[in-house]
């Protein structure tokens, strides 16, 4: 793992959420995007080379909010930046860990992506991601 990328935090509102956080962080999001495979929409926050990462619903199958649903509104996930998503999920399944994406899928800001299950590790819902390069 390179760095923490970003921190996933699940909302019932994202225009609600973006205008408290905006009011916490002392900045606007720079970025609003929908991952319809995902079933989510999504702002982006940055502070201090940490993003700061949305999440919305867009539909009740959403696993968003099947996570509000079940734990209420907060942080949803921990996501890491790795050089090699493949390598990483292959380097991280042999470890042990429980990996619920074998191969990398198309996530929000421009990342490939792929999440780790909580249950391997302590109950944090861990995503790996790598930039997509042009």
């Amino acid at each position: 793992m390179e760095k923490l990328e970003h921190i996933g935090i699940a909302v019932k509102n994202l225009d609600e959420s973006n205008q408290l956080f905006a009011k916490l962080l002392g900045k606007t999001h720079y970025k609003i995007e929908e991952v319809a495979s995902e079933g989510v929409r999504t702002s982006f926050f940055e502070l201090g080379g940490v993003k700061i990462e949305l999440l919305e619903a867009t539909n009740e199958n959403s696993p968003i909010a099947k996570f509000i649903e079940k734990r209420g509104e907060g942080i949803h996930h921990l996501a890491f930046e790795v050089a090699d998503i493949k390598r990483s999920i292959q380097a991280y399944s042999e470890k042990g860990f429980l990996l619920l994406n074998d191969q990398p899928k198309v996530g929000a800001d421009n990342k490939q992506i792929a999440f780790m299950h909580p249950k391997s590790t302590n109950g944090v819902l861990v995503e790996l991601c790598q930039e997509v390069k042009s």
